[in-house]
């Protein structure tokens, strides 16, 4: 049989090593709360970036719609930028679908070299891209105009 003593000083250690575990536990929920926090915080600033990012891009979309039909940019630049605006937005297909006209200017001159490439190619060849570019152009004016006043005005 143990003496009281024994049984004391079971107790006693017990007792000292529960509250050392519950010390422990505190420690580590108060380490997961303070996680916890950093990851909303960061989640927060990620939100709030992501928003201006956004509303920098509309705020680029509407700039460039605003200049469709004066002579700031050609149909052609102008449709290719917004569609990849449009795209990085990651808009609906419906959206897609309301301002196809941009995609499909796009599509029919993504074939035309720009920047370096464009600048590498004879005169006589540069020429025939110009004056394709210009048909296609001629051929979604219209719905190019009329995409351009749709958007104007829209965020996404």
């Amino acid at each position: 049989m143990m003496s009281n003593s024994a049984i004391t000083l079971l107790s006693v250690l017990g007792v000292a090593i529960i509250a050392a575990l519950c010390v422990v536990a505190g420690y580590y929920l108060w380490q997961l709360l303070r996680l916890r926090q950093a990851q909303r915080a960061q989640l927060d600033k990620l939100a709030a970036e992501s928003k201006a990012q956004r509303e920098r891009v509309n705020t680029s979309i509407q700039v460039i719609a605003a200049s469709v039909g004066r002579e700031d940019l050609t149909l052609t630049e102008a449709s290719i930028r917004i569609s990849v605006l449009l795209d990085s937005l990651g808009v609906t297909d419906e959206v897609r679908e309301e301002y196809s006209a941009f995609y499909q200017l796009r599509d029919a001159t993504a074939h035309i070299p720009i920047l370096e490439q464009w600048n590498k190619l004879p005169l006589a060849e540069r020429r025939k891209f110009e004056k394709e570019r210009l048909k296609h152009e001629q051929t979604y004016s219209a719905f190019i105009l009329a995409a351009a006043e749709r958007i104007r005005g829209q965020t996404f």
